[in-house]
């Protein structure tokens, strides 16, 4: 199991990331800052990782599911609707990589601003 640290200027959460590709390309990326984006109850960011679709990519995953979005180059943390949602689901834009969890609310990604300074390390 991978733990990180995500910052921003509002408020701090961990996750743990499951042991896949992914999440280690992810966490060999560490330490990264960024700018945040927002779309609906999603939170996603740059982080740059060269990976490939995993065999069990989706679109639609639990609130607090930490994800990679493979074509957009980015952590996507959705805890909530977006746009693309039916209903109360987390529907990404794409299919995603699934990497783990956050640990608590994920709801505190709402204190998220579009163009917070955002910080990723290993916990």
């Amino acid at each position: 199991m991978i733990r990180i640290r995500i910052a921003w200027p509002g408020g701090e959460l961990f996750a743990a990331l499951a042991d896949t590709p992914t999440a280690r390309a992810v966490a060999a990326a560490l330490p990264a800052k960024a700018s945040a984006n927002t779309w609906g109850e999603e939170v996603y960011f740059s982080l740059p990782a060269e990976v490939a679709l995993e065999p069990d990519a989706r679109a639609v995953v639990a609130p607090g599911t930490v994800c990679y979005w493979v074509q957009g180059g980015a952590l996507a943390l959705p805890y909530g609707p977006t746009p693309a949602s039916r209903g109360s689901e987390c529907r990404l834009v794409t299919k995603v990589n699934v990497l783990g969890r956050i640990e608590g609310d994920a709801r505190r990604l709402a204190a998220v601003r579009a163009g917070d300074a955002i910080e990723v390390t290993r916990a």
